[in-house]
């Protein structure tokens, strides 16, 4: 509702191409659900109805409401009689927007010293991350905050409307609390990554240890952490934690209310794409080394295959192989992995491109994957589509297709950003 209780109603037209991630009768582009010359009515941030913009609907009897909530049709119709605001957009192709599933936007400082020595040759390690902890350490709460601000204003400029943020950068109870609940202050999205590495306290000589310090994961700071959180993740990987160690904190998450998620298989094969189907986890991310075994295992599963194409960008790494997953049926979402040490990049339009040049994906696959695909990591249903019912969460692009984010890389073609039928950027 606007100021007053008036329903705010939206006609966005003059659609070139819109992309639905709604494949009904009708529609081209397989699973992208395209209409031409479309229009995408929207009211109070949600998406009422979608179609050729020549049948658009000029009423609200002949608004169909297609989810069940809406189907309260009397009371709906009979406020139907204010203006409805028009939105000329162009003749420029729409999207869904990106649902960027996997971010570690909280932390102080940068790691610009260690890009510059792995272009030069260093291998990437895990172990970097402890170099970023010690800066969000000495980052006041104010100093975090407008940072991450900052990270989210740039997210929406690129076109990303829903985002996921891991803590992972504090290691403490204390630290790792307050990165949680700084990032529920911008997202419901919110990880508990406390098992990210084991912190430099904990691994010194006479430290008490990597087990000793999931101890501490699973008791007093999952439970400092669990009141910001809807997800429990852990770093499941040589130079990070075991499988047993990883089972522990997933295991003890999932018992407090959180979803699961997992890093695995980012620095050679492993037991993380494994653990993440035994549990049931929303998503596994990285997937850089797959056995068959690990595709077969996903394949069969309703975890979903995160892959975040900017690390291998900033690492040097083997991109993983996208055609192989999807071939075998798993679902696959992209990510960006934005974060100081591996992949500092906040953009899904270069995710895209990487992509689709490198990870054997064609442009209509790398969209749904940066859309619907980020959503279905998340357990989502109200975004990365624009359907009736969604949320009015879309992106403009300067362009006529969605085949131009792959096709123009590292052009700005997002023109405008609109969350819940608001502009943002």
């Amino acid at each position: 509702m606007t100021d007053g209780g008036a329903v705010r109603r939206m006609l966005l037209t003059n659609i070139g191409e819109l992309v639905t991630n709604d494949p009904i009768d009708g529609r081209s582009g397989g699973p992208l659900g395209i209409v031409r010359d479309a229009a995408v009515l929207v009211e109070d941030g949600r998406v009422v109805w979608v179609g050729p913009a020549a049948h658009a609907p000029s009423h609200a009897d002949e608004v169909r409401y297609e989810r069940e909530d809406r189907r309260d049709g009397d009371e709906h119709r009979a406020a139907w009689d204010a203006d409805v605001e028009v939105v000329d957009l162009g003749g420029r192709a729409v999207i869904p927007g990106f649902v960027d599933s996997h971010t570690h936007l909280v932390f102080g400082g940068d790691r610009a010293e260690e890009f510059a020595a792995r272009m030069a040759g260093r291998a990437y390690e895990a172990g970097g991350i402890r170099s970023t902890v010690a800066a969000t350490r000495a980052a006041t709460d104010d100093e975090l905050r407008a940072r991450l601000r900052g990270f989210v204003g740039e997210l929406q400029r690129q076109g990303t409307t829903t985002f996921e943020i891991k803590t992972g950068y504090g290691l403490s109870v204390a630290d790792e609390a307050r990165l949680a609940r700084l990032a529920a202050e911008v997202t419901v999205e919110v990880t508990f990554l406390g098992a990210h590495v084991v912190p430099f306290e904990f691994r010194e000589p006479d430290g008490p240890g990597a087990d000793a310090y999931v101890d501490v994961v699973i008791g007093e700071m999952l439970e400092a952490c669990a009141p910001y959180s809807r997800w429990v993740d852990a770093f499941c990987e040589r130079g990070a934690f075991t499988e047993a160690q990883s089972r522990r904190v997933l295991e003890a998450g999932r018992a407090a209310g959180l979803g699961v998620r997992v890093h695995g298989n980012q620095l050679g094969e492993g037991p993380g794409v494994r653990l993440a189907v035994e549990l049931a986890a929303a998503s596994v991310d990285h997937c850089t080394y797959l056995t068959d075994a690990d595709v077969a295992a996903l394949s069969g599963s309703s975890t979903v295959a995160t892959l975040l194409p900017g690390v291998e960008f900033s690492t040097r790494q083997p991109y993983p192989d996208a055609r192989r997953l999807i071939d075998a049926g798993v679902t696959v979402a992209l990510a960006s992995d934005c974060n100081p040490g591996s992949s500092f990049t906040s953009s899904m339009p270069f995710c895209i491109a990487v992509a689709v040049r490198d990870m054997g994906m064609t442009p209509a696959e790398a969209v749904w994957a940066s859309t619907a695909g980020g959503a279905a990591a998340l357990r989502r249903s109200d975004v990365g589509a624009l359907r009736p019912g969604s949320r009015a969460d879309l992106v403009v692009l300067d362009a006529p297709s969605h085949v131009h984010l792959a096709y123009r890389p590292g052009v700005p073609l997002v023109a405008e950003t609109w969350k819940d039928g608001v502009r943002v950027a």
